[in-house]
């Protein structure tokens, strides 16, 4: 056998090793997907503790990965870890959340942990912290400092620009495979205690025009050119000044990072009630809340979005929320939410409207309160959705896909595809007619369905039974077929065909992940 030549074996490792595309958001008559490797790819995601990145820690982060079923890990880099002095920067956690991600084969998204943490300035570095006239608080209404950064430090901005560059960069070089997929630019941006700043530079700001650029974006007429806050915003003004202050500050660091690496941005807010909203500075001021996200995207147009932390586990509010954050061109995407049994089901409320990704908080056995059980909810999704994420992921880019959650008090939930109308009910036997739905003693079920073809339709859920009728019409239905099956290698393989007890009172659903794929007919 003869030996193969140098400049055969260099063709052969560069086929092998062809630069997968740089992940993206894509928009398409209104819908949004994040294309992975050159393909609409669904987060199924899980995100640590707050402190569960440093490598001491992540023995503990992958078991609990496993056992959830993510395919995603949303981890903070530390901007004190990363720079702990002025000027020096040490990647070495980084480069092992990388590593460790591609053993574990999941992909990341990193969290900038930078001047903002939940509406405080806790992760900057200490030599920072150290700095008199450097680092800069808010000043309340009353003159008291308070626990929050102030947007109009001009030394902690710079300083925050140019590590987050350097994190870019390093990132771009370290990681041409694309292992980090997006990036959290800050997390919960804002303050508490107070509803802005009230320092002699901020009021002289908040006294002065507002800016053009946010005037012509909102297409707002102000009564002058030289109208103030107060005099176009009205009560809103304090408010929405702040908003405007916080989103420019991030805004300004997140362009920084993007012009070394142009990975998808976002940055997450701290939400107000989306129902019965209390006062300005009743909630976390400042950052992207429902009200202020037109500010948002005018302040920050290096984000590709804004997307809500979710911690309402009732479905009126959940369901709103993410209503909200899926305007404004805005793809929807909830990188954190509670981990509680109750939260499981609404990641099929997350598809239902469009997302792009879902991550529960808290993923990893650093805490007594996660273990394999506590997950179970969330693994029992990932388990049945993991395996077809792809195939979900570009059907709901084309509109062909819906899904929800049960809701409290509410039995039976329809979803129209044109010819033919899905029911879904909740709390009825596996044999019988389907005649007094009364729920599930807890609001546990969940279902997708994805319209495949004119009469044929994926279908796959939890604790419900799913049957079909054709639209505005009382001819009987017919299961032509019901197969059991899965998709590998983006094909769908049937394992059984239904049949008899298992399709004559519809199409029920257990604890047991099943996928179906249905095709229908009339009598």
């Amino acid at each position: 056998m003869k030996p193969i030549s140098l400049s055969i074996l260099a063709i052969l490792l560069g086929a092998s090793s062809v630069a997968q595309p740089l992940p993206r958001l894509v928009e398409k008559d209104g819908r949004h997907a994040l294309f992975v490797d050159g393909a609409p790819y669904l987060i199924l995601g899980a995100q640590v503790h707050n402190s569960s990145a440093w490598p001491a820690m992540l023995p503990k982060v992958w078991p609990a990965i496993r056992d959830i079923g993510a395919n995603t890990v949303e981890a903070p880099v530390y901007w004190e870890q990363f720079e702990p002095e002025p000027g020096r920067f040490d990647t070495s956690a980084v480069d092992m959340l990388l590593q460790q991600a591609r053993e574990n084969h999941v992909r990341l998204v990193l969290l900038w942990f930078g001047t903002y943490k939940n509406g405080s300035d806790h992760y900057m570095p200490l030599w920072l912290k150290q700095s008199p006239g450097r680092h800069v608080h808010i000043t309340g209404a009353k003159g008291k400092l308070v626990d929050s950064p102030s947007p109009y430090s001009k030394e902690n901005l710079e300083s925050d620009k140019r590590a987050f560059a350097a994190f870019m960069r390093h990132l771009k070089s370290a990681d041409p495979q694309h292992t980090a997929i997006m990036v959290q630019v800050e997390n919960e941006p804002g303050s508490w205690g107070s509803v802005r700043d009230f320092s002699p530079e901020a009021q002289k700001l908040f006294e002065g025009p507002v800016p053009p650029a946010l005037l012509k974006s909102l297409r707002k007429q102000p009564p002058s050119s030289a109208a103030n806050w107060r005099e176009v915003f009205g009560g809103d003004a304090d408010e929405f000044f702040h908003a405007w202050s916080v989103g420019t500050y991030v805004g300004q660091v997140a362009a920084a990072g993007r012009a070394e690496y142009s990975l998808p941005l976002y940055t997450n807010a701290a939400l107000r009630d989306p129902l019965t909203p209390g006062p300005a500075g009743s909630y976390e001021s400042g950052g992207p809340t429902d009200n202020v996200m037109e500010i948002w995207k005018a302040a920050a147009p290096a984000l590709d979005l804004l997307a809500p932390d979710i911690y309402m586990s009732d479905s009126p509010r959940y369901l709103k929320i993410l209503e909200l954050y899926g305007r404004f061109g805005n793809a929807l995407f909830v990188p954190e939410t509670g981990s509680g049994p109750m939260y499981g089901r609404y990641f099929f409320s997350a598809l239902g409207h469009g997302a792009i990704g879902f991550a529960p908080f808290g993923i990893d056995y650093t805490s007594s309160r996660t273990t394999p059980e506590s997950l179970a909810p969330f693994a029992m999704n990932y388990k049945l959705v993991g395996p077809m994420m792809r195939e979900l992921a570009k059907l709901n880019f084309e509109g062909k896909l819906q899904a929800v959650a049960e809701e409290k008090d509410r039995p039976t939930q329809s979803l129209e595809f044109g010819p033919w109308t899905a029911t879904v009910s909740y709390g009825v036997p596996v044999f019988g007619a389907n005649r007094n739905p009364r729920g599930n003693a807890e609001p546990t079920g969940r279902v997708l369905i994805a319209q495949l073809e004119p009469d044929q339709f994926l279908v796959a859920g939890y604790f419900c039974r799913v049957d079909f009728q054709p639209t505005g019409s009382d001819r009987p239905r017919e299961y032509l077929r019901v197969e059991e099956g899965g998709y590998e290698n983006g094909a769908f393989k049937r394992f059984r065909i239904w049949n008899g007890d298992q399709t004559d009172w519809g199409l029920n659903f257990s604890s047991i992940p099943q996928v179906l794929r249905v095709t229908v007919g009339t009598l």
